[in-house]
C-alpha cells in the first residue's frame, strides 16, 4: 500500500538518503583518526608510566599495546558506523518503498530529483571516462549510460563546457536523457542498481542543492572541464577555435574565482 506522501516529500527522502550515503564515505577516515589518536595516547601514557611503574606490568607486550588498542578502537569505531548506516539506511529504503520507489533505482522515475548542477557533473564525469581507454573507466561509462540515459552523441560538451544550469540547453538535454530512459523502460530495461560503492566513486544520488554543496558541486564539474581542456588543447590553447578557447577560458575563470584565486 502506497503512503500519502507529496512529490516534494518524497526528494526530501531522497536527498536523506543521497546525504547519508555521502557522510557514509567518511566513516572509515573517521574511524582511522579515533584510532591513530588511541595509538598516540596510549604510547605516551605508556612512556609516562615507565619511570613510575616500570613495564613489568606490560610485559613484553608494552611495544604493541598501543597498535592492539588503536585497532581496536578503529574497529569498534568503524563498526558502530556502519551499523548506524545500515540501520538509517534500511529505515530511508522501507519508507521509500512505501511510496512506490525503488532506493536501488534513483533514476528509475525519471531525473526530476536531480538539479541541473549534478547533472552536469555527472555528465561530466560520464565524458571523462569515455576518454579514457581504460577497460573500468569504460564499465563505469556504461552504467552513466544505463542509469542516466546518457550517451556520447549528447549535445553536452566538457573541456570546455557548452551549457550551464538553468538554461534552455540543459532543459533540453534533461528531456533528451528521460526520453531515453522512458525508451528503455517500454522495452522492460530496467535502470541499473546503485549504492554504496558507486556513490562513493561517483555521488551518483540526488543532492540537495545548499550553498555549499551547489558551490561544490561546480567547481568539481568545472575541475573535469578544465582538466579535459587541457588534455585535449594544451595549457596554452594556441591554434584553438575561437569559439573553444573562449568557453576554455571561462571555465578556467569561474574555477578559479571558486577556488578564491
Amino acid at each position: 500500500m502506497r503512503s500519502s506522501l507529496t512529490p516534494d516529500e518524497v526528494f526530501v527522502l531522497w536527498y536523506q538518503l543521497g546525504n547519508l550515503y555521502k557522510r557514509a564515505g567518511n566513516d572509515a577516515r573517521r574511524a582511522f583518526e579515533w584510532g591513530f589518536a588511541v595509538v598516540c595516547v596510549s604510547a605516551a601514557l605508556v612512556l609516562v608510566s615507565a619511570p613510575l611503574f616500570g613495564t613489568s606490568w606490560a610485559g613484553p607486550l608494552a611495544p604493541v599495546l598501543p597498535v592492539v588498542a588503536g585497532l581496536l578502537t578503529a574497529g569498534s569505531s568503524f563498526g558502530w558506523q556502519r551499523a548506524t548506516f545500515l540501520k538509517k539506511r534500511n529505515a530511508l529504503r522501507l519508507t521509500l518503498a512505501k511510496a512506490g520507489e525503488d532506493a536501488d533505482r534513483p533514476t528509475a522515475g525519471g531525473l526530476g530529483k536531480y538539479h541541473d548542477a549534478q547533472l552536469i557533473l555527472l555528465r561530466s564525469q560520464y565524458e571523462y571516462l569515455t576518454s579514457s581507454s581504460n577497460r573500468r573507466a569504460l564499465r563505469s561509462a556504461r552504467l552513466f549510460e544505463e542509469a542516466f540515459g546518457f550517451t556520447p552523441e549528447d549535445r553536452f560538451e566538457c573541456g570546455p563546457l557548452n551549457v550551464r544550469p538553468g538554461t534552455q540547453e540543459m532543459r533540453i538535454l534533461r528531456k533528451r536523457w528521460e526520453r531515453r530512459l522512458a525508451a528503455r523502460s517500454t522495452f522492460g530495461e530496467a535502470t541499473p542498481p546503485l549504492g554504496l560503492g558507486e556513490d562513493l566513486a561517483y555521488s551518483v544520488f540526488p543532492q540537495e542543492m545548499t550553498v555549499p554543496s551547489e558551490l561544490a558541486t561546480r567547481s568539481a564539474y568545472l575541475k573535469v572541464s578544465c582538466d579535459l581542456s587541457r588534455k585535449r588543447y594544451g595549457r596554452s590553447l594556441r591554434g584553438v577555435p575561437e569559439e573553444i578557447r573562449h568557453r576554455a577560458e571561462k571555465d578556467l575563470r569561474e574555477y578559479r574565482a571558486l577556488l578564491g584565486k
